[in-house]
């Protein structure tokens, strides 16, 4: 069984990684590393590159600019190949095929193949393996989708958003197999989704896109322990004075009170309520506010020779 690892190197990186499309960038000097053996969420609205980034490293997309390396290797190559497995949106699975034909074909084609593992996934949804894809309902196929996807042992699973068409059930119990074969063989798991609730009880790690580029990554605990909350009674317009040399990713007003999310410089001035934020408040303030200056934490920064390349 593989530990996911690569010689100490990142499952993933991407260094000043594009890509164009006709309307125009999807993807734009996007740089950051993925250690191995981790759980990382990819977030990010419509349209913010995440679906060209899962394909790029999937080696179903070309990059216009740019590298991205899986292990230390080309997406196209034959390494990255056989330690990779895509789940995309759409599940693509032969609808004529019976759920025991399409185990069989994964079979055939992944050398490392565990079938126990595949039919194991099935069997818990209580899928018959004689049924025919296309009889199957949206949550039974996702079934099948994933079960193809571990029976191959990849040391990286890319999904990209693999849940959106089941119950909040099917999703939770689905959620608890993923974790589970991940943790079982050291898996790394990139996985973009919109459900942020559900990223903060399986995810280690965070990369979050927004307008092509990388506005958020690196480990939980770091992004989280960087951001303050801070809230107190307003005097005056606009940002005050004793918060006006710290980073301010995100601030409300309302009444006479002044919230802010921010990225403390040094200690805080004032008679400031302080609290630390929610994942999903992080991820939200970000989203919300493109114009605040990215951070990308040590353990997701690009070094080439001695310099560390911040997205």
């Amino acid at each position: 069984m593989s530990d996911g690892t690569y010689a100490g190197g990142p499952a993933l990186e991407a260094v000043g990684l594009g890509k164009r499309y006709r309307r125009g960038w999807a993807l734009r000097d996007c740089s950051f590393r993925l250690p191995a053996g981790r759980i990382c969420g990819l977030v990010g609205p419509n349209g913010a590159g995440k679906t060209t980034l899962l394909g790029i490293a999937a080696h179903v997309l070309e990059p216009t600019e740019g590298t991205l390396s899986v292990f230390g290797a080309a997406p196209g190559s034959a390494e990255a190949g056989r330690r990779t497995a895509f789940l995309a949106q759409d599940k693509p699975l032969y609808r004529t095929f019976t759920v025991a034909e399409t185990l069989r074909l994964g079979r055939e084609l992944n050398p490392g193949w565990d079938q126990r593992a595949a039919e194991g996934i099935v069997r818990a949804g209580n899928v018959p393996l004689d049924a025919r894809i296309a009889t199957l309902s949206g949550g039974q196929r996702t079934r099948v989708a994933f079960a193809l996807a571990f029976g191959k042992r990849p040391d990286l699973l890319l999904l990209d958003e693999p849940m959106s068409d089941l119950d909040p059930v099917v999703r939770h119990e689905l959620m608890g197999t993923l974790m589970a074969e991940a943790a079982e063989r050291g898996s790394t798991v990139l996985m973009s989704t919109h459900v942020l609730a559900e990223l903060e009880s399986v995810c280690d790690y965070l990369v979050v896109v927004a307008q092509g580029g990388v506005r958020l990554a690196g480990d939980v605990d770091e992004l989280l322990y960087a951001h303050t909350r801070v809230s107190g009674a307003r005097n005056g317009e606009g940002v005050p004075a004793d918060l006006a040399h710290h980073t301010v990713v995100e601030s409300r007003t309302g009444g006479r009170q002044f919230s802010a999310l921010i990225r403390a410089e040094g200690p805080l001035a004032g008679p400031w309520d302080t609290d630390s934020p929610t994942m999903e408040e992080l991820l939200l303030a970000y989203l919300r506010s493109t114009g605040a200056p990215p951070l990308i934490t040590p353990t997701a920064e690009v070094r080439t020779g001695t310099q560390a390349v911040a997205a």
